[in-house]
């Protein structure tokens, strides 16, 4: 009997994976034709199938559907996608965007994290009497404080460069001076995020909080010194001959994992030890590994993903926040919205760029998506934020991630171009595969601003 209830979990669980995938990918396909980024359809997928839309059905059909019993099955499955999805961030991540010595790289990066994340202190200052306890649980003001204004500087890295890519913005000074940007400014949030979620976390006082950042700091040496030339060597040694061995992408996988239960166990979230492993990981052979290892890794997300989304969306009741909800969640719009416009748009202005392009550079580093979502969940579980502040940044998040493309100003200058080091979501796979090392450090040096060394083309 036990036997069959446990296939029936199994079958159960199975058929939720299959609901969200067919959903998932028709909302991605229409919001495509809404000049989209597939994210937005991915997130609503979440919000549809929750309690916010689904739920309103006589009957609880999410309930019927996604039994509370079995979530979470579903939410470690989608751990395993996000793990996934945050160590490909990191070996994405093109390093070459932090050492350009551009003034307006430093200066809108700077404004867009400091604006922000003030506005989103004077926010949590407003909103804090009505979400300062947590499953019974009293918050303190200033981890609440410091995590509203964190999730309101962060810029969606990942969604950015596809929305780059999509609108042909890519090689453009304006594409160049908001990845980099953004890529700094998240650097330094995630930087934030880490040091409050050791002190979270570290709640046996100042020596427990010291001996947690004392081995955050080994692991990061190890991570530099040991992890960073053995993965050298082994990617060399399964990338001989020009041909990758079937062991590679099992291997590397099984890193990231490891990595982030270190990072875990030291009592940093697991995401950190997944993003830092894709961060020491080797760039070349770069079209061998483009092909053979984030090719299928990239497919994988695409299919472990979505569970994070309906995870997610289980979470958000819209119809709960009622008229005081919506007002908050006005006043965080509108926090989040004039941080990011006011601190990306006036320091590229002042950098030379006409009003229009300047606009658009704001308009661009508001976008949030998955990020912020990855950053609100770590929030739940870490009990900071309770069910309706969860609901409202949600919302903010896919809301001003949707406004980016529709608002963008007519007559931008538009030069099709390759951000990443690595292929990624802003390359088709098709050339991803084609991509060469000489290419990338081309695409690298003039996303820079750097001159290509002569022999490079």
């Amino acid at each position: 009997m036990d036997s069959v209830h446990s296939d029936l979990k199994v079958a159960i669980v199975v058929a939720d994976i299959a609901i969200v995938l067919i959903v998932g990918s028709l909302l991605v396909m229409l919001f495509r034709r809404l000049k989209q980024p597939p994210v937005i359809g991915e997130i609503t997928a979440g919000i549809v199938l929750g309690p916010s839309i689904l739920g309103l059905l006589p009957g609880d059909v999410t309930g019927f559907l996604f039994p509370v019993e079995l979530r979470p099955h579903l939410s470690m499955i989608s751990q395993v996608g996000l793990l996934l999805f945050m160590f490909l961030v990191g070996w994405e991540f093109n390093s070459q965007l932090l050492k350009s010595r551009s003034g307006a790289i430093a200066s809108v990066s700077l404004w867009a994290f400091v604006l922000p994340f003030a506005l989103g202190l004077g926010t949590a200052a407003l909103l804090y009497e009505r979400h300062d306890v947590v499953d019974g649980e009293h918050v303190s003001f200033w981890y609440f404080a410091a995590f509203l204004g964190i999730a309101m500087s962060i810029t969606a890295f990942p969604v950015l460069a596809r929305i780059l890519h999509d609108t042909g913005l890519a090689g453009t000074r304006i594409g160049a001076l908001t990845l980099a940007s953004a890529a700094l400014e998240d650097v330094m949030a995630w930087i934030l995020l880490a040091v409050m979620v050791v002190g979270f976390t570290a709640s046996g006082g100042t020596t427990t909080l010291l001996t947690v950042l004392g081995l955050f700091l080994l692991y990061i040496l190890a991570m530099t010194l040991g992890v960073r030339p053995a993965l050298r060597w082994l990617v060399a040694r399964l990338t001989r001959g020009g041909k990758a061995s079937p062991f590679l992408v099992p291997l590397i996988a099984a890193g990231a994992f490891l990595s982030a239960y270190a990072t875990s166990w030291i009592g940093v979230h697991a995401i950190f030890g997944a993003f830092a492993f894709g961060l020491v990981m080797p760039r070349e052979p770069r079209a061998l590994l483009a092909e053979t290892l984030h090719t299928p890794l990239e497919s994988g997300t695409r299919l472990l993903l979505p569970i994070f989304f309906i995870v997610t969306g289980l979470s958000v009741d819209i119809s709960a926040l009622g008229w005081t909800g919506l007002g908050e969640l006005a006043i965080i719009m509108a926090a989040a919205c004039a941080g990011k416009l006011l601190g990306a748009t006036l320091p590229a202005k002042l950098s030379g760029m006409s009003w229009r392009d300047s606009y658009a550079v704001g308009l661009l580093m508001n976008t949030r998506g998955l990020t912020e979502l990855v950053i609100l969940n770590i929030g739940v579980s870490l009990g900071v934020l309770d069910g309706e502040m969860f609901t409202m940044m949600v919302l903010m998040a896919l809301l001003t991630t949707a406004m980016a493309v529709p608002l963008l100003p007519k007559g931008l200058p538009r030069m099709p171009g390759n951000l990443f080091s690595i292929p990624s979501v802003t390359v088709p796979s098709g050339a991803a595969a084609r991509r060469t090392p000489t290419q990338g450090d081309a695409t690298d040096a003039a996303t820079t601003g750097q001159e290509v060394p002569s022999g490079k083309s």
